[in-house]
């Protein structure tokens, strides 16, 4: 005999359903999320696995909220699997009343799912310098995200007081942000006058040919407005603070990419990922980050369909072709499709390969994604075999 078991994870608690082999309810209730409500919901499972046989448990979430969860199921002996919310929410909605969401109903689901797939994947305890690059690269996203929404607002503000400014210095610049955390009005850059402005930026680094250029673009555009905006100095002052948390946030995320290199360095797979062409220390972290083990994917195929870049099938009827994937881990679609574009303006195999697809008509993104789903199979090559890319001639990118 064997069990399932469903958790719906949530923040505060989750809900547990358990069944028997025929589906057969034997629990369902709430377990706080906290050690001594889990412990106590794995002894429950303990005494049914005794009663019942082994029992395989199912999670719709993996880390975060469901991350001491997961840790203690783990260490408790339980196989766990993941079922993606997804197919939680198609197989429950294909039930009668599946519109009525509930945690309990959600649970119940899971162990369902649990007791008739066999294609879901078993959920392993990652390695800690996995942890550590998967949190890393989790807060550079974050970084960046943030640093792209203060741009935008910093651009829209300077845009409404100050135009010509605007266009005369580049927001996503040291230099440009060292100018605007200081110099914003044109009055006030008109009183500095070029050689005041000149030497403000040189003083905090920036180089002589780029702040004397930056000094006479700026003092240009000022000269070009003499009419002040209402709630100027307020929006100027915004500005500044903009441009000093950016300056501040480029630091950090300079500090944060030498620490996510140093991982990648020290990571037993780090060289040999990067030894793909395209594949630099952010996007072998990412990829390590989304992975973890290769050994999680039966081939080169399964981990292109989880990538979302091999064709799916499309039949009805008389009508049958190929499309493209929807689906997958984006983020794991992206680190392919950037590796492809930067490896075709370095790596001739890889831009030899982007050209003969684009002299078969492919047009320029279906030609990087031609070469994004070769390059899965090649990494994964590289890690089952555990050989550099250079080391295998063998493996160079084929049509």
């Amino acid at each position: 005999m064997t069990t399932t078991a469903g958790f719906d994870i949530a923040k505060d608690f989750h809900w547990l359903a358990v069944a028997d082999d025929r589906g057969r309810p034997l629990l369902s209730r709430r377990v706080d999320n906290d050690p001594a409500a889990i412990d106590q919901a794995i002894g429950e499972l303990h005494t049914i696995e005794a009663d019942h046989g082994p029992v395989t448990i199912g999670l719709d979430i993996l880390g975060g909220i469901a991350a001491l969860l997961t840790a203690m199921l783990l260490a408790a002996g339980f196989r766990v699997v993941h079922v993606p919310g997804l197919a939680v929410n198609r197989a429950r909605r294909a039930t009668r009343g599946g519109e009525n969401k509930s945690d309990p109903r959600d649970a119940k689901v899971i162990a369902e799912q649990v007791m008739l797939r066999e294609d879901l994947r078993t959920v392993e305890l990652p390695e800690e310098a996995t942890v550590e690059l998967r949190l890393l690269v989790g807060h550079r996203t974050t970084l960046v995200k943030e640093a792209t929404a203060r741009t935008a607002r910093l651009r829209d503000l300077l845009t409404g007081i100050h135009p010509g400014l605007e266009k005369a210095v580049d927001a996503t610049n040291k230099s440009g942000l060292i100018l605007l955390g200081h110099y914003v009005t044109p009055a006030e850059i008109r009183r500095a006058g070029v050689t005041r402005i000149a030497d403000y930026l040189r003083k905090r680094g920036v180089r002589t040919a780029i702040a004397q250029s930056l000094a006479d673009a700026a003092h240009a555009s000022a000269q070009a407005q003499h009419a002040v905006v209402p709630g100027e100095r307020r929006t100027a002052r915004l500005i500044r603070e903009l441009a000093d948390e950016l300056l501040a946030g480029k630091t950090r995320l300079s500090t944060l990419e030498t620490e996510i290199g140093q991982l990648v360095a020290d990571h037993p797979d780090g060289a040999l990922i990067r030894s793909l062409p395209g594949m630099g220390a952010t996007l072998t972290a990412e990829f390590i980050a989304s992975v973890g083990d290769i050994r999680r994917f039966a081939g080169g195929d399964a981990l292109a369909a989880a990538s979302g870049l091999s064709p799916v099938l499309s039949q009805s009827g008389k009508v049958r072709y190929s499309r493209s994937a929807t689906g997958g881990d984006k983020a794991l679609k992206r680190v392919f499709y950037q590796a492809a574009f930067c490896s075709i303006q370095r790596d001739p195999t890889s831009r030899a390969f982007y050209d003969r697809k684009r002299a078969e008509g492919k047009r320029h993104h279906q030609a990087l994604i031609a070469l994004a789903r070769r390059k899965v199979n090649v990494l994964y090559a590289i890690l089952r075999d555990r050989r550099p890319f250079e080391a295998r001639p063998t493996l160079r990118l084929v049509a």
